[in-house]
């Protein structure tokens, strides 16, 4: 009887652990990228063009905890968690980009931007 616990106690600690290296896996990681923040079409919209760097050109801002409007124009780092471009692009005012992200912070690198 007690070695039937005992496989049964390793069995549901063993389950637990893959459990919780799944749950860390399918988390999305913050990341980081610099370039220019510019006005999307759209009122209250943006997007993040000149992206330094060899990956996207251009970042379709779909949210942010950080006040954007006073650095548009601005050269900027951005931080935050990408966001897939098929559920970014089923909303409407996300401007169309290469990369679209969640923002959580936001840096200015410079007032102007090349």
């Amino acid at each position: 009887m007690k070695g039937f616990f005992m496989a049964a106690l390793v069995v549901s600690c063993a389950f637990t652990f893959m459990l919780a290296v799944q749950a860390q896996q399918a988390a999305p990681k913050e990341h980081s990228m610099t370039g220019c923040l510019k006005k999307g079409t759209e009122a209250d919209t943006y997007m993040v063009t000149d992206v330094e760097g060899n990956g996207p050109k251009t970042i379709g801002i779909v949210s942010s905890t950080a006040n954007l409007a006073p650095h548009v124009g601005h050269k900027i780092e951005v931080t935050g968690t990408a966001v897939p471009a098929k559920e970014a692009e089923t909303e409407p005012k996300v401007p169309k980009a290469a990369h679209y992200m969640k923002l959580t912070a936001v840096k200015m690198i410079s007032t102007t931007c090349p």
